[in-house]
């Protein structure tokens, strides 16, 4: 596999929020936030409890030139919402894919900031993908949702480690053609 397209993160703009590169300003509230275990219950790889310097740690792995994930903080501040709403990712993945993943602070779930971010990095498709997947726990049913209304199709069942849960968690997966193959 390569990643030569790992280049330069644009920011993409929503309504209600930017997406942007995080950086170290953002540790604070992305620990507090993804410290929360119903935050990082409804994820797979975020620990609960969320251990000290894994904000610094993930934030330094976001900025890195080798990374094998593109991430964007969702900043509200142009709406007066907060610097950190959320994250949203693309994990790279061979023959142009990749995997969204996201997640809110609890105060914005519910007013359509997911699916917002999600549309945006959809439409934006920084990096050029056919096929974007993307997995949620199926005691997740708001984000499933999310995809649903971002024009993903439910492909099957699977299974996903959660390191918050220690456990093994039922999921749902979809997908959504960017481009037609050639």
């Amino acid at each position: 596999m390569s990643f030569d397209h790992v280049m330069r993160q644009p920011v993409m703009a929503g309504a209600r929020f930017d997406l942007r590169i995080p950086d170290e300003a953002d540790c604070a509230a992305i620990a507090h936030h993804a410290g929360r275990s119903c935050v990082a219950r409804m994820t797979s790889s975020i620990p609960h409890p969320f251990p000290d310097g894994t904000a610094e740690a993930f934030v330094a792995a976001a900025r890195a030139a080798d990374r094998t994930e593109d991430v964007w903080v969702i900043d509200g501040t142009k709406s007066g919402e907060g610097p950190v709403l959320g994250v949203i990712s693309l994990q790279y993945m061979d023959r142009n894919q990749s995997e969204i993943g996201y997640w809110i602070v609890p105060e914005a779930w519910g007013n359509g900031i997911a699916s917002e971010a999600v549309r945006t990095l959809v439409e934006a498709n920084p990096l050029g993908n056919r096929t974007m997947f993307g997995t949620v726990f199926q005691d997740n049913p708001a984000s499933a949702r999310v995809l649903l209304n971002c024009g993903f199709d439910y492909i099957g069942d699977a299974e996903s480690f959660s390191a918050a849960r220690n456990a093994t968690v039922p999921t749902w997966t979809y997908l959504k053609q960017l481009q037609h193959p050639a």
